[in-house]
C-alpha cells in the first residue's frame, strides 16, 4: 500500500463520528448524547488535548451555530408572549375559520409559501423561519401537522428559498463566480433544483406526516373554535402583523444577517407584551420561560460546531475528494458537473458561499478545457451545497428542527437522503443532456 492509499483510508477514518452518529439515531437515541459522543470520537482521532479541547468548545461558543441556538431561544420566549397576550389564539382563529386552512394539506402549502417568500426576501433561513415559527406554530397545532412534519418543511423550503430569492448570500455568488443573469440561473437552474425536491419532499411529508401522527403533536390552542378574540386581542394582533412587516421590510433594505433576528425577536416581544397588556417584568419572565424550554437544543449547537471541524481535520472530506475527482477522467464533459457536486455534496464543508468558491477554483480549469455550460456547471455548484445540508446533520437540519420543536432527528435524515439522491439523479441527467 502506497502512502497516498493509506492516506485515503486514514482520512476515511475520520468520517467515524458521522457514522457512528447516524447509526444512533436511527436506533432513536436522543440527539444530544449522541452528539457529544461523536464529539468525543472526533477529538480522539484528532488528538486533542483538554486544554486544546476546552479551548475548541470556547470558540463554538462564538459560532454562527451558537448564535442560531440563541435564536431558537428567542423565538420560543416570543411564541410564550404570542400565547399570554392571545395573539396566537386570534391569529390561528382568523386564518384556520376565515381564510380556511383547516386542512393538513392546505397548511401544508401555506406554510410552505410563507417560507419560501421570507427566507427567499430576507436570504436567511435561520432568521426567516425564526420570524415565522410563533406564527406558524400554532396554526400547524390547529390543522394537525406533527413536529416531525413542520421540521422537515422548515428545511426543505428554506433550503430551496435560499437559491431563489435574488438577494441571498448563494445567489449572489454563484452570479458572480459563472457570470450568468439572475433571471438565466432562476430559470435553468433554481427553479429546476427546487421543484424537483419540493415535489419530493411534498411525497416524503405525507408519509413523516402518516406515520408520526399522534406522537409527535402540538399541543392544539384550548377552544379555537368558540373563541372570539377582544377588541385589545385583535388590535395587538394587528399590531404584532405590523412590527412583524416592518421588521422584514427593514431587515431586506438594510441588506440584515442573521444577527439582526436578535433585536426582531426582542423588539417584538417587548411590543406585543406592551400592546397586550403585559408589564415589561412579565413580558422578560414570559421570554425566559419559553428560552428555558431550548436549553438542551442550544447546547446540542455548540457540540455540533466541533462535531463537524473534527471531521474536516481528520481528513475525512478531503479523503472523499480525493477519491471522486479522478473519476472526471473518465467520464469526460458530464462528468466534470457531475464529480465538482459530489465533491461538494461529500468532500467539502463550510458555508455556502466559501464551498462555492472553493469548487470554482478547483474544477474551473477543467470546466474550461472540456467547454462545460454554465447552466451545468452552476447545477452542480447548487446540488453540491443542497445535497451537503441535507445529508449531514448540521445548522440547517437542527434549526428548521428547533423552530418546529421537533426531537424527529430520524425524519429529518430520512427526508434529506431522499432529497438528495433525487438531487443528484437530476445533476447527471441535466449535466448529460446540457453539458
Amino acid at each position: 500500500m502506497g502512502v497516498e492509499e493509506f492516506s485515503i483510508l486514514w482520512g476515511l477514518l475520520g468520517l467515524l463520528p458521522l457514522l457512528v452518529y447516524v447509526v444512533l439515531v436511527f436506533r432513536d437515541m436522543d440527539p444530544l448524547p449522541v452528539t457529544v459522543l461523536c464529539v468525543i470520537i472526533g477529538a480522539i482521532l484528532t488528538s486533542q488535548t483538554l486544554v486544546s479541547f476546552a479551548t475548541v468548545m470556547s470558540n463554538a461558543m462564538g459560532s454562527f451555530l451558537a448564535l442560531v441556538g440563541l435564536i431558537i431561544m428567542l423565538g420560543r420566549g416570543l411564541g410564550e408572549v404570542l400565547t399570554e397576550t392571545k395573539v396566537s389564539h386570534t391569529l390561528v382563529h382568523k386564518i384556520i375559520y376565515s381564510i380556511g386552512v383547516d386542512t393538513e394539506n392546505k397548511a401544508m402549502l401555506g406554510m410552505m409559501l410563507a417560507c419560501l417568500v421570507v427566507v427567499g426576501l430576507l436570504g436567511t433561513m435561520a432568521g426567516g423561519n425564526a420570524i415565522l415559527a410563533p406564527i406558524i406554530l400554532p396554526i400547524a397545532a390547529a390543522a394537525g401537522l406533527t413536529r416531525s412534519t413542520v421540521g422537515v418543511l422548515f428545511q426543505a423550503c428554506g433550503e430551496e428559498a435560499l437559491i431563489l430569492g435574488p438577494f441571498t448570500p448563494p445567489v449572489i455568488a454563484l452570479l458572480g463566480l459563472t457570470h450568468t443573469s439572475y433571471g438565466e440561473m432562476l430559470l435553468k437552474v433554481a427553479l429546476p433544483i427546487a421543484l424537483v425536491t419540493l415535489v419530493t419532499t411534498w411525497i416524503v411529508v405525507h408519509r413523516i406526516q402518516k406515520t408520526t401522527k399522534g406522537k409527535n403533536d402540538y399541543d392544539i390552542p384550548q377552544n379555537v373554535e368558540q373563541f372570539t378574540p377582544t377588541k385589545r386581542q385583535n388590535y395587538s394582533s394587528l399590531i404584532f402583523i405590523l412590527a412583524f412587516i416592518a421588521a422584514v421590510v427593514y431587515g431586506i433594505i438594510m441588506k440584515a444577517g442573521t444577527a439582526y433576528v436578535i433585536v426582531v425577536m426582542l423588539g417584538l416581544s417587548i411590543i406585543t407584551g406592551l400592546v397586550g397588556g403585559l408589564n415589561i417584568d412579565k413580558i422578560f419572565k414570559l421570554v425566559v420561560k419559553g428560552m428555558a424550554g431550548n436549553v438542551g437544543l442550544f447546547i446540542l449547537f455548540l457540540f455540533l460546531e466541533p462535531f463537524m471541524n473534527f471531521i474536516e481535520q481528520a481528513g475525512g472530506f478531503k479523503a472523499l475528494g480525493l477519491i471522486l475527482q479522478p473519476l472526471v477522467n473518465m467520464g469526460g464533459k458530464p462528468f466534470v458537473a457531475i464529480i465538482g457536486g459530489l465533491t461538494g455534496a461529500f468532500g467539502l464543508t463550510g458555508a455556502t458561499v466559501a464551498v462555492m468558491k472553493m469548487l470554482n477554483d478547483m474544477f474551473g480549469t477543467l470546466v474550461t478545457q472540456y467547454g462545460v455550460s454554465m447552466a451545468a456547471w452552476s447545477v452542480g455548484l447548487v446540488v453540491a451545497t443542497r445535497v451537503a445540508n441535507f445529508v449531514y446533520p448540521g445548522s440547517n437540519m437542527f434549526s428548521s428542527m428547533g423552530f418546529a420543536e421537533s426531537k424527529d432527528i430520524k425524519s429529518m435524515i430520512k427526508n434529506g437522503v431522499i432529497v438528495a439522491s433525487m438531487q443528484i439523479v437530476f445533476l447527471i441527467i441535466y449535466a448529460n443532456l446540457f453539458s
